[in-house]
């Protein structure tokens, strides 16, 4: 059986991201400055996602407890959530957050993956029943609607990297909004950029890990496109993509990674891996034929992976700033 999101997990991942969402510091900033005005604080620059050591994990902080908050209702962090997210999603802050988006010096600012992680965010703000914090947040989704929108038909190329740039994850979060915000002009844009990036993919030699990625390139683009094909396209991409894998090969994607040194903000990224590895193949599995027998072998890939980094989620800084989201999506997965 599959390992899911209990409660009692659930309330162990509320209670690490209420400890970080509005901690200031130590900050990462991504900021280019132009001259001395420039030279700021986080939360003077800001005023919603200063927290969590870095802006896109402070804002996939605030998805995770929006996500736990709407999952598990009873909670006994829910009047704790429901408080910050009140305090923290106001048409005065989100506006400065937009403003910030718009100096000419933040084009690329958290390009891609805070971009995704924002429209993320308020798909699952709209998911709620109460559409009040999708409603206060939506000008920022907007904001990056129209980023995608202009940036994609200028992305010759995808990135296939495990970290921050790779385009597939990208893709994929991104989707599910379009999916949540009943936008199907977007979903059609990111449909088109992911067949257009990796239709033609074919024999993978997954070489990863690499020591310092959190995402999976070969599998993170397999559960993309089985989100963006059909279910024949997709067994057939697959098939072709990793033509080996139900003899488990290539072997790398059925271990876990192993982790030397948590405090090592690096180096922890690799149980991001392995929660992300989980998350994918169980999106994968879902693409796969009922009767297909790599499903009984996903089902303990996933378990493996998934136990050799729940431990890990609180106790270091540099993985308790951002795992509990990962861990969330491997045991809860969003993408449908």
């Amino acid at each position: 059986m599959l390992p899911t999101l209990s409660p009692e997990t659930a309330s162990g991942f509320a209670r690490v991201a209420l400890g970080h969402v509005t901690r200031e510091y130590p900050n990462k900033l991504d900021h280019v400055m132009t001259g001395p005005g420039d030279v700021q604080g986080p939360r003077a620059l800001h005023p919603v996602f200063f927290g969590s050591f870095d802006w896109h994990s402070c804002v996939h902080g605030h998805w995770l407890l929006a996500r736990l908050y709407r999952r598990f209702p009873e909670l006994p962090e829910a009047v704790q959530i429901r408080a910050l997210l009140d305090a923290q999603f106001t048409e005065e802050k989100i506006a400065g957050e937009v403003a910030y988006l718009a100096r000419p010096e933040s084009r690329g600012f958290e390009r891609p993956y805070g971009w995704a992680w924002a429209l993320m965010l308020e798909g699952e703000l709209l998911r709620h029943a109460d559409p009040r914090w999708a409603e206060t947040v939506r000008p920022l989704a907007d904001a990056f609607v129209k980023r995608f929108e202009a940036f994609l038909p200028l992305a010759t190329y995808p990135v296939r990297v495990g970290v921050h740039s790779n385009t597939a994850f990208t893709l994929l979060l991104a989707l599910d909004y379009a999916g949540a915000a009943d936008n199907p002009d977007f979903a059609a844009l990111l449909k088109r950029t992911a067949r257009t990036w990796y239709g033609a993919d074919r024999d993978c030699q997954a070489w990863e890990p690499s020591q310092d990625e959190f995402l999976s390139p070969t599998l993170i683009e397999a559960a993309l496109m089985r989100r963006v094909l059909s279910p024949a396209a997709f067994s057939e991409w697959f098939a072709a993509y990793l033509p080996d894998v139900a003899h488990g090969t290539p072997r790398t994607l059925f271990a876990p990674a192993a982790v030397s040194d948590r405090s090592d903000g690096k180096i922890a990224h690799l149980d991001g891996l392995n929660l992300s590895r989980a998350w994918c193949w169980r999106l994968i599995a879902d693409g796969l034929a009922p009767a297909d027998p790599l499903r009984t072998q996903l089902e303990e890939t996933i378990t493996r992976h998934v136990e050799s980094a729940l431990p890990h989620i609180a106790g270091d800084y540099m993985g308790e700033h951002w795992l509990a989201s990962f861990a969330t999506l491997a045991l809860d997965p969003v993408s449908t």
